[in-house]
């Protein structure tokens, strides 16, 4: 078989492709030249890139293997993930990869506005020594304003109190009690800007941020003020901070990010107080090697057809370990429940009884969708792209969970509603130290059936002599049973009968068995275990 093709599609390091392994056919392009990037994209699996490469709606489309696009970093900015999820490619990045060299930016930033680093030096490399002129600020004592307490923010505060600062921070999704913890006092953001002697931002750019230390906020702060933005450009009102800064209402700024990038000439700039940077926020050496190494794992596991913990376009939850086996068998559950609809299908309902139940289970949703749709349509069905396609056929979908099973430890359960009335339902659990798959209920019938790679189910009013005639017309065919189970309601009722089978039934022979028995319904599952 031919191994999966990975595009590298601009420069990343050796790590990364250490980190895929040997497992891949490695090919590179230049993603930013357009011209080269369609043409390559053509027949890849996987496409790794920076910041440089647009993976828009034209590249996903030209991309007909597409399934995963991997961005060495944090932003997505240049990736339409809209785009490739409607066409189920899921989308990966590094999200803790540049989380130091950003927060060690930021405190590199505030330092060297404090002591005015950047123009003495170069000063100094002109042939002037100005020693009074260049007079700065210590830390020590000062009020440190954290707008956004997230991991970047929180690294910033910690690095910054070794220096002896009063730090205080807002965030309106950080609990005060948990902030007290660090030392950190919440504040609204009109008290945060008039308390504070230096501001660093740390917040995502969303549009309720952008702009959001403006003209209005620039009036609410002291004179001294020294305000850093290594977070996105846009945040900080460039046109407002200029005013400020030629007013005398800021001291200075710090600036690593701006509205337009690249960002080659801003009135900014003819300040001496402002320290401006290129983005540098994710560029040292470590912080690339690692969201190489991130993206490269997240690869293997989509490519693996495993859940990505890094994927943004996948609402699985954080995955415990005791969920993890669940996933296969919610899966194949929905396999098997989608066999089994005789009609389109209103709603899908996933329930979760057992021990498991306390954790987070979204994921067990997903992959029974996964599975259900994967037996009803023709086009590729991923984690991505489930929900888009329920969402697209009218197909509510929902997760019910309980911490009491009656005869499991846990027990993952799907529920098909069809459209004429009908309903489906499919249960199963995990057993064992080695995780084996098993089918316990079908329609209301108890059986013990491991779940494998060819399954019959079939149904027919309780009789003598069923058995050996699905038995003779399967051995007729050449197929050879691997176990069976029969269940039914009471003696001369309702029965269903389930068959693992060791290859898949040839065309006419449940036709045939349905015929002779006089079935109710007969289905045949194939699971690609």
């Amino acid at each position: 078989m031919s191994k999966p093709v990975v595009l590298i599609a601009e420069e990343l390091s050796p790590a990364t492709v250490e980190a895929l392994g040997p497992d891949f056919e490695i090919r590179h392009c230049d993603g930013a030249n357009r011209a080269e990037l369609l043409p390559a994209i053509a027949d890849v699996d996987a496409i790794l890139v920076r910041s440089a490469t647009k993976v828009d709606a034209e590249a996903i489309a030209a991309a007909q293997n597409l399934k995963v696009v991997a961005r060495a970093g944090v932003g997505l900015d240049n990736v339409d993930v809209k785009a490739a999820t409607q066409a189920g490619v899921m989308v990966v990045n590094a999200p803790t990869s540049n989380i130091v060299s950003a927060a060690e930016l930021a405190v590199a930033l505030l330092l060297a506005c404090a002591r005015n680093i950047a123009p003495a030096n170069a000063a100094l490399k002109d042939g002037q020594w100005k020693r009074s002129k260049y007079t700065g600020v210590e830390l020590t004592d000062k009020t440190v304003g954290v707008v956004g307490l997230g991991r970047i923010g929180l690294l910033v505060a910690q690095r910054l109190s070794a220096f002896g600062v009063k730090l205080v921070a807002y965030d309106p999704y950080v609990q005060p009690a948990r902030a007290a913890q660090l030392g950190i006092r919440m504040l609204s953001l009109d008290e945060l800007l008039a308390e504070s002697d230096f501001i660093t931002v740390h917040l995502p750019k969303t549009p309720e941020t952008v702009g959001l230390i403006g003209e209005e906020a620039l009036r609410k702060v002291k004179p001294t003020v020294r305000i850093v933005n290594a977070a996105r450009g846009g945040i900080v009102d460039e046109h407002a901070l200029y005013v400020a800064l030629k007013e005398g209402r800021v001291a200075g700024a710090g600036l690593d990010v701006f509205a337009s990038e690249p960002c080659t000439d801003s009135p900014l700039f003819e300040f001496e107080s402002v320290v401006a940077t290129p983005h540098l926020g994710a560029s040292t050496d470590e912080a690339q090697e690692k969201a190489g190494i991130a993206v490269a794992r997240s690869v293997r596991l989509a490519l693996a057809g495993e859940l990505v913990p890094d994927a943004v376009n996948v609402k699985g939850g954080v995955i415990a370990e005791a969920v993890r086996p669940g996933i296969a068998l919610a899966e194949n559950l929905g396999r098997v429940a989608g066999s089994l609809a005789t009609s389109p299908i209103s709603a899908v309902e996933v329930e979760v009884l057992g021990e498991i139940a306390e954790l987070d289970v979204k994921i067990l949703e997903l992959s029974a969708l996964k599975g259900v749709f994967s037996v009803l349509v023709t086009d590729p069905v991923s984690y991505v792209n489930a929900p888009v396609l329920a969402g697209e056929r009218g197909v509510a979908v929902s997760l019910t969970t309980s911490e009491s099973s009656a005869n499991y430890r846990n027990l993952v359960r799907v529920n098909l509603t069809l459209t004429d009335g009908q309903t489906v339902v499919v249960g199963g659990t995990v057993t064992g130290t080695r995780n084996v798959q098993k089918i316990v209920e079908v329609d209301g019938f108890e059986v013990d059936v491991p779940v494998s790679e060819h399954l019959v189910f079939l149904r027919y009013a309780d009789r003598p002599g069923v058995v050996g005639i699905a038995g003779r017309v399967l051995g007729d065919a050449g197929v050879n049973i691997g176990g069976m189970q029969v269940s039914r309601d009471e003696a001369g009722g309702h029965a269903l009968i389930a068959l693992t089978v060791d290859s898949a039934i040839p065309a006419g022979v449940l036709e045939q068995i349905a015929s002779e028995v006089g079935a109710t319904s007969v289905r045949a599952v194939d699971i690609a275990l």
